[in-house]
């Protein structure tokens, strides 16, 4: 098998293909006004818990959240920023040792410093920071909750009925 780097063609391949699906996801994501925001819910995030089955996916999930963070009405800070969430989601989620603990990352990442960009765009890094941040938290969670918690379990638990996983594992 031809390699790039470190990793063979098809894991490279397979992170680009997750990468287009979270972009293209959270696009419709975003014609329904649900992919930024405070109240926001991300079909796209449930793609988040990918890297459980297929590490490989996690950088896919950058680029992807980079791409679609591009469109954020707060700017640079949010594709710096919330694009780093979804990597550290990512990793910590390839490290999980059960299925039921995957969207758990994501979830946490995203809720903290997501909601913090939101937070900082509204007020600023004044006095109102914190109650705007804890607010915030509360919302972009309930988001991530959905997305990663309800609709991420789903996904993992198909992609292992159907038997995906044999045939999608790349070594």
């Amino acid at each position: 098998m031809q390699k790039t780097g470190n990793f063979p063609i098809r894991k490279v391949a397979f992170a680009a293909v997750t990468a287009a699906l979270y972009t293209a996801l959270s696009f419709v994501s975003y014609e329904f006004g649900s992919a930024f925001g405070p109240v926001q819910c991300r079909l796209s995030e449930a793609l988040c818990v990918l890297p459980f089955l297929f590490p490989e996916t996690t950088w896919g999930l950058f680029v992807g959240c980079i791409l679609t963070n591009l469109l954020s009405m707060y700017g640079p800070i949010d594709v710096v920023f919330g694009s780093l969430a979804t990597l550290i989601g990512g990793l910590l989620t390839a490290k999980c040792r059960t299925r039921w603990l995957a969207p758990l990352p994501p979830i946490l990442a995203n809720g903290l410093i997501v909601s913090a960009v939101i937070a900082y765009a509204e007020s600023g890094a004044g006095g109102a920071f914190l109650p705007a941040w804890g607010l915030n938290i509360l919302s972009v969670t309930l988001g991530e909750v959905i997305a990663c918690g309800v609709l991420g379990l789903i996904l993992l638990g198909a992609l292992e009925k159907s038997g995906a996983v044999k045939r999608l594992t790349v070594n």
